[in-house]
């Protein structure tokens, strides 16, 4: 395994108009690209994760798991506007010599995939066996599939869709209103809008999850008034992202999911779904009520040669991170 950082030099046209003048990609490595050099498995990440992808989902992927280092090159790459390497509100602008902090511009689905494909080119990839991805990362996966069909084998999509829903939309926007509520979030400061962030965490963990896991995991045993596990439970899960995460990051993140949509400038969702020819897999929570197992259906029935696999979890849409198990099952059959 290794961490590395790849510097292009080259300006960055952001799908909005915005040109970056350079771009840093941070990206991790496992195993060996092979003489033949199509053994590549490529892993997109969602949200709040990093390129460190045998870390974070490590139930399928390292040594002896379903993709597996001995026998494929594994890469992952933090996306354009996160906190952990990549460009984004934390990096140095050239042009200041200071941090863009609230300044970096508005991120597209589009434009992580735009620098993916450098990053690929930069390390000699022609071509990729199998591109995975849960969530956002299933955003990134699709889109990239449909912007460079002929690169990719096959395609692995887990608890996404082929655009943000209305009810996705609506969630971020709360979201970032918990942020912008913070009056410290446009601030130069890498903890602005830590408060914010902290409510937004919360927002988000009641569509991470599930009410039958909620009761099964947050229950009290002793009724006792203002002591309430699912009340620590949410207080901490917001200040564990906090320590780890940025709110410009988070804000601009929400955004750029809200821009996916694989129609935009091409046409129906269903025509360019239809134009997708490699086989596809495609597993969906059952229980999942941020990306509902209704837009993996759809994903189904509009690629042609794809296989719907559900997953029935307590998790709600965290199972893709969790149900490693069930996941690796069907991925190994699939591979």
């Amino acid at each position: 395994m290794s961490r590395k950082t790849f510097l292009s030099k080259a300006p960055f046209e952001t799908e909005c108009g915005v040109v970056l003048p350079s771009i840093e990609i941070a990206y991790h490595t496992y195993g060996t690209l092979n003489a033949a050099r199509d053994n590549v498995i490529w892993a997109c990440h969602a949200l709040t994760a990093n390129s460190d992808v045998a870390g974070w989902w490590s139930g399928l992927i390292g040594n002896d798991k379903t993709i597996n280092p001995e026998k494929h090159f594994i890469v992952c790459a933090n996306i354009l506007a996160s906190c952990y390497g990549s460009s984004g509100p934390l990096s140095v602008d050239p042009k200041t010599g200071k941090p863009y902090y609230s300044t970096f511009p508005f991120i597209t689905i589009r434009d992580m995939v735009k620098a993916h494909i450098l990053l690929r080119k930069h390390l000699g990839i022609e071509k990729i066996r199998l591109c995975l991805g849960g969530s956002m990362g299933g955003y990134q996966a699709l889109e990239w599939v449909i912007t460079e069909p002929t690169v990719f084998e096959k395609l692995f999509l887990i608890a996404t869709g082929a655009s943000e829903s209305p009810w996705g939309i609506a969630i971020h926007t709360a979201q970032r209103l918990a942020i912008e509520a913070d009056h410290s979030w446009k601030e130069n400061s890498p903890e602005a809008g830590s408060k914010g962030l902290k409510a937004a965490r919360g927002i988000g963990m009641l569509t991470y999850r599930h009410y039958n896991a909620f009761v099964e995991t947050q229950s009290d045993t002793e009724h006792v008034l203002g002591q309430y596990r699912a009340e620590s439970y949410i207080q901490y899960q917001g200040e564990k992202l906090v320590k780890r995460f940025n709110a410009q990051c988070y804000h601009l993140l929400t955004r750029a999911m809200d821009s996916h949509h694989i129609g935009r400038g091409r046409g129906s969702k269903e025509s360019v779904l239809g134009s997708i020819k490699i086989p596809v897999l495609i597993s969906g929570i059952t229980s999942d009520l941020l990306c509902p197992i209704e837009e993996q259906r759809y994903l189904a029935k509009h690629i042609p040669n794809a296989v719907l696999k559900e997953i029935d979890s307590p998790y709600g849409h965290d199972g893709f991170l969790i149900e490693w198990e069930k996941l690796s099952e069907i991925v190994e059959q699939f591979i």
